[in-house]
């Protein structure tokens, strides 16, 4: 049995981090069965990092290794709802890649606009505390002051907001870009890099938080249909 170990939800998302909401809707859309519990406290896991799965004998951390993992070990028939990323081309599993890469980008700015901006941390640290009773205001505190320093040593830290914001607002507007009308990245069917991509906007489109990213996610309709097709698929 899967067991995924990842961060609690937060206002009807499975997981209040985009790369565990990630894992979560692979596991979702490839109908795998697994357990999946939420922790706070990331000592434990691999390189102190949330998500992680324990599968069988093997423990593995960080998202595109877990994905990667779970396709070696559990073979999809195509006719599965999620297309194998084994029968892409060549140039799709390049898009995938960079997407990935993106996704590592706006994840910082996503992380920003909760604990970094006194505009929204507010609403961030209240949602927190409310559906969360065994949170704490002084231990929320403490995760505020550490997010500050990991933000300076990454750089992000050190931008004024408009220009973090204006750094997530040019991914999103790749990702605007490459999701079509209808359908996923690559056809009909979602891949891999679709569960990814939902990791990331519904901890944005369905968060109360009206930050200039969710303005933006609100705005484009292929987006929107896109996260509420997945968020449909994985309840």
């Amino acid at each position: 049995m899967i067991t995924l170990y990842s961060y609690p939800e937060l206002f009807g998302v499975a997981d209040n981090n985009g790369y565990g909401l990630k894992v979560f809707a692979f596991l979702k859309l490839s109908h795998l069965v697994f357990n999946h519990e939420h922790i706070f406290d990331a000592s434990s896991a691999p390189r102190g990092q949330l998500p992680y799965i324990i599968d069988g004998d093997a423990i593995v951390g960080d998202s595109d290794t877990i994905l990667a993992h779970l396709q070696a070990r559990h073979v999809f028939p195509v006719t599965s709802a999620l297309t194998p990323d084994a029968t892409l081309t060549p140039a799709q599993r390049d898009t995938n890649h960079l997407i990935s890469r993106l996704l590592d980008d706006l994840y910082w700015v996503m992380s920003y606009s909760r604990w970094k901006d006194e505009r929204f941390w507010p609403q961030f640290r209240d949602g927190l505390l409310k559906q969360h009773p065994s949170l704490t205001e002084e231990g929320l505190k403490k995760a505020q002051e550490f997010n500050f320093q990991r933000y300076h040593y990454q750089g992000i830290g050190r931008f004024t907001p408009e220009a973090a914001y204006a750094r997530g607002l040019a991914d999103l507007q790749v990702l605007a870009n490459l999701i079509p009308a209808n359908g996923y990245l690559h056809g009909g069917r979602p891949c891999s890099a679709d569960a990814a991509i939902y990791g990331f906007l519904a901890n944005i489109l369905f968060y109360p938080i009206d930050t200039p990213l969710k303005r933006f996610v609100d705005a484009q309709d292929n987006l929107v249909r896109h996260c509420r097709a997945i968020h449909t698929m994985v309840q």
